[in-house]
């Protein structure tokens, strides 16, 4: 039987592997990569990107990235096919499908299979402005039909979704990147708003953590790294899918970059997601973790299970309907 995979998911300095990174790849073993715009300069570069982490691992590995649309696209146009900001779309169900099956196309053409979306977040008056404009919409029935359907569409052009941020980042009013949020409203208010689309989306394969406080569950540590936040992810909000953090390099956390993913594994998440591509960071994080457990491997397999080739599209009648779509 094969060697488990690391629990990691990392990236890399470039737009090209270098041979030092794809031995480092080679021996570290993580169960995929995730992709940014330092990785990203043309169609054909991408694909031999995607084509050389994968030939690193020898095999068909999971490849990520963020292409919500709108301030949040690593892909950008002209090169790629642009958006507005989610909460900037005329809320409808077929408009985020359209969304997300435009975006399969550009994704599937390259060798990403992954993307990181949807958002189940709430967007509220509080929401900071790194997230809000990201959001599908300011109620759970908005947020709940407009994610699914994202999500349907990415599935359609054979590109897997990840259910984001669980479990709830609406009410972070800083910015994770760079501090800690800490979210005061109490139990009842947060699981009958901001946990309640992840109940309706708890069926997803795959899904992202928050780095969040939610005081009145765990006053002391954020939810990527607090086991009572992680057994409300599994248990309350139902969720049994591949969990993996948000950027664990993200100042919202403390402690080193290896200390942190032990953490994370232990309070019960299935990858640590690393992002900046540092090559001595990614090393010493890679010592720290274990392979993945028997449960992760399992929603692991299932989550791939659910990669298909690309349905057949009319291309051109979809980019006339994503062209034609009012912005709210």
């Amino acid at each position: 039987m094969a060697e488990p995979r690391r629990a990691a998911i990392l990236g890399c300095g470039g737009p090209v592997l270098t041979p030092e990174e794809a031995a480092f790849f080679a021996a570290a073993n993580p169960w995929g990569f995730i992709l940014f715009g330092r990785n990203v300069e043309s169609r054909a570069q991408l694909a031999r990107l995607t084509a050389d982490l994968r030939a690193a691992l020898g095999w068909h590995a999971p490849i990520l990235i963020d292409q919500e649309g709108g301030r949040v696209a690593r892909m950008a146009p002209p090169e790629w096919r642009g958006f507005p900001p989610a909460l900037d779309q005329a809320a409808s169900a077929r408009a985020f499908w359209v969304r997300g099956r435009a975006i399969a196309l550009d994704l599937a053409e390259v060798g990403i299979d992954v993307n990181c979306a949807p958002l189940a977040d709430i967007a509220l008056p509080e929401t900071h402005p790194i997230l809000r404009n990201r959001c599908y919409g300011t109620d759970a029935a908005t947020v709940v039909a407009n994610a699914r359907a994202m999500a349907d569409g990415l599935r359609a052009g054979g590109v897997l979704p990840i259910l984001k941020h669980l479990p709830g980042y609406g009410r972070g009013t800083v910015d994770s990147h760079k501090a800690l949020p800490r979210v005061a409203a109490d139990a009842a208010t947060l699981r009958a708003t901001d946990f309640a689309p992840f109940v309706a989306l708890c069926d997803m394969a795959m899904g992202m953590t928050a780095h969040l406080v939610y005081e009145a569950f765990d006053p002391d540590l954020p939810a990527t790294v607090s086991p009572r936040m992680i057994d409300l992810i599994r248990t309350e909000i139902g969720f049994d899918g591949l969990l993996m953090t948000d950027d664990i390099s993200m100042e919202a956390l403390s402690g080193t970059v290896p200390e942190r993913g032990q953490a994370a594994l232990a309070a019960g998440c299935d990858l640590v997601l690393h992002c900046n591509g540092d090559l001595a960071e990614m090393q010493a994080l890679a010592a720290a973790l274990p392979p993945m457990t028997e449960a992760a491997q399992t929603r692991a397999a299932r989550a791939l299970a659910q990669r298909q080739t690309p349905q057949p599209v009319d291309i051109p009648a979809l980019d006339a309907e994503r062209n034609a779509l009012p912005s709210a």
